[in-house]
């Protein structure tokens, strides 16, 4: 369970579900190297590929894969003054795709992450599981102690209201990762060996009113669900710290999904991390975040979202408000936070615009 599987037992090909509605957002400063034990599940699906730093460097991406790339010249082009929105000099910057894209799902990796292999020694087409996360429902407001009732050889148990066993639309998909699990640094530092080879075949809902660690580095969300929630905020470059990116964005739609009756599933599908980031590095980018968690966690258990708010820009807009009245008095940080919150959203749609309906309303 320790070794990641190998381009040969990655060869099988996969069928491409959802091949025209769904790209893959990939943040990267190196070579794409890493996609090739990938082929089989990723080639065919279109990549949309965000390079972080330096701009005039050359990323290569191996051949015969459909993508576009974007650097730091591009999100200036293209964004404006709002590009003042996308983090630099640091993963967030990921979603930068997740606004430029036009399909209805998303799927982001990072690219220090390769294909696990199950009990069985079978490669595991993330890609796939994440899908049928997305496409089966989510049972929010009741717990099923099978978990995930629709998957196959499960139920709901008895006991469970037949009223909500409809369950709800599923907006993301959060996976996990053997070998290097996502610590934060002070746990790094503890356990610097520890390396996590335990698969558990499961997938459960996360209960409304409960909050969760999200990982951006193995993740799918239905991006016509909950897309402009999935800003990773400001980190990295200038900014006074790092590494809370992917949790801020899963705090703000965790949030916005119990508001609006949307699920949120996480256990399967496993991706295989290959490197442990430096400790001493990550503490450095971490140590405030560490510190203020202690205030933002009960700042999002706690917030309430108006009925009028019925869509989620308009869900972000009054948590954006929110901060700026709550958290600034943490530190002047989450201040400008709360406007380039406002920023993504405006941003968002003007790349995004709400067409007409056969009504003649707005959607």
């Amino acid at each position: 369970m320790a070794e990641p599987a190998t381009a040969t037992q990655a060869a099988a090909p996969a069928v491409a579900l959802l091949k025209d509605e769904l790209d893959i957002v990939i943040p990267t400063i190196r070579n794409l190297d890493f996609l090739e034990m990938w082929r089989p599940f990723f080639q065919p699906y279109h990549l949309i590929i965000v390079q972080d730093g330096d701009p005039s460097k050359t990323i290569k991406v191996p051949e015969g894969f459909d993508y576009e790339l974007y650097n730091r010249n591009d999100i200036n082009r293209i964004l404006g003054p709002k590009a003042s929105c996308i983090s630099f000099k640091d993963s967030a910057c990921r979603c930068f795709g997740y606004m430029v894209s036009k399909k209805k799902y998303i799927f982001t990796i990072d690219d220090d992450c390769f294909v696990a292999k199950d009990p069985s020694g079978k490669a595991i087409n993330a890609l796939e599981q994440h899908i049928k996360n997305l496409l089966s429902p989510s049972t929010p407001f009741f717990f099923n102690t099978l978990y995930d009732p629709f998957r196959e050889g499960a139920d709901f148990v008895r006991g469970y209201p037949f009223s909500l066993r409809e369950g709800v639309p599923t907006a993301a998909s959060h996976g996990l990762w053997l070998n290097i699990p996502d610590y934060d640094a002070p746990t790094q530092l503890v356990k610097p060996l520890e390396k996590n080879t335990r698969y558990v075949d499961a997938v459960l809902t996360i209960p409304k009113g409960t909050l969760f660690p999200m990982c951006g580095m193995n993740l799918a969300f239905n991006r016509e669900l909950i897309g402009p929630a999935m800003y990773f905020g400001l980190m990295g470059d200038g900014q006074p710290i790092g590494r809370y990116d992917d949790m801020w964005a899963g705090w703000c739609t965790k949030v916005i999904c119990d508001h609006l009756g949307l699920g949120v599933k996480t256990g399967l599908p496993y991706i295989f991390h290959s490197k442990a980031s430096n400790p001493f590095v990550n503490l450095r980018k971490e140590y405030k975040g560490i510190y203020w968690q202690e205030e933002i966690i009960p700042f999002f258990q706690q917030a309430v979202l108006p009925k009028d708010c019925t869509t989620v820009p308009k869900c972000y807009i009054e948590l954006a408000k929110q901060v700026k009245e709550k958290l600034s008095k943490v530190d002047p940080y989450f201040d400008k936070l709360a406007d380039a919150m406002v920023t993504w959203i405006e941003a968002w749609d003007e790349l995004n615009p709400i067409g007409p309906v056969p009504n003649g309303k707005a959607a």
